[in-house]
């Protein structure tokens, strides 16, 4: 059985994109951030994404400047193609990368047998679908890279929702970024 683990990079403010939808200029990993994030993921068997998480992630396979831009880039790349990939989403009509999956909406009972079944950890990937799968306790585990900027408002990472969580590990690196694992004792 895996650990469902909800991670993503945020600003300081606790938002995953500002007003515009923009975060690119803020979120980027360096190479050291990206080594922690290649550690953490190769125990990562299962990826369950939002649209839009889907679409912004399969480049990982599917555009090869991204996949060569590094030697962390080329492992992360890795990483991502070797897991299988549940997408949610009402609007796209097929999926065009390879061990993927399209469901219409999420199933809570789907996601708990997901979990039983996975032979390594697996995550959600988007603040939208990890909201659903907080609310229904299914969440082990919050991992967020903070950046050093905040940026007023927009998405955020963490739902209207109360959670109570016990620091599990913290790092710090050289650009400023902050990595935060958490367990979730009670969602």
């Amino acid at each position: 059985m895996g650990s469902l683990i909800y991670s993503m990079i945020v600003s300081l403010d606790g938002y995953v994109a500002d007003d515009e939808g923009e975060f690119a200029s803020w979120a980027q990993p360096d190479e050291q951030v990206l080594a922690a994030i290649n550690d953490e993921m190769t125990s990562a068997t299962t990826y369950l994404l939002g649209r839009r998480m889907y679409e912004m992630m399969a480049v990982w396979e599917t555009d090869p400047e991204v996949i060569e831009q590094s030697p962390q880039s080329t492992q992360f790349a890795q990483i991502w193609q070797r897991a299988d990939k549940v997408v949610y989403s009402r609007t796209l009509e097929s999926v065009h990368t390879s061990r993927t999956q399209l469901r219409s909406h999420f199933d809570p009972e789907e996601v708990a047998q997901i979990k039983a079944d996975a032979t390594g950890d697996v995550t959600i990937d988007g603040p939208t679908l990890a909201a659903e799968a907080i609310r229904h306790g299914l969440v082990d585990r919050i991992d967020m890279l903070l950046c050093p900027v905040a940026v007023g408002g927009g998405l955020r990472f963490l739902p209207d929702h109360r959670l109570d969580l016990a620091l599990r590990h913290e790092q710090k690196f050289d650009n400023g970024m902050i990595e935060l694992r958490y367990d979730v004792l009670s969602a």
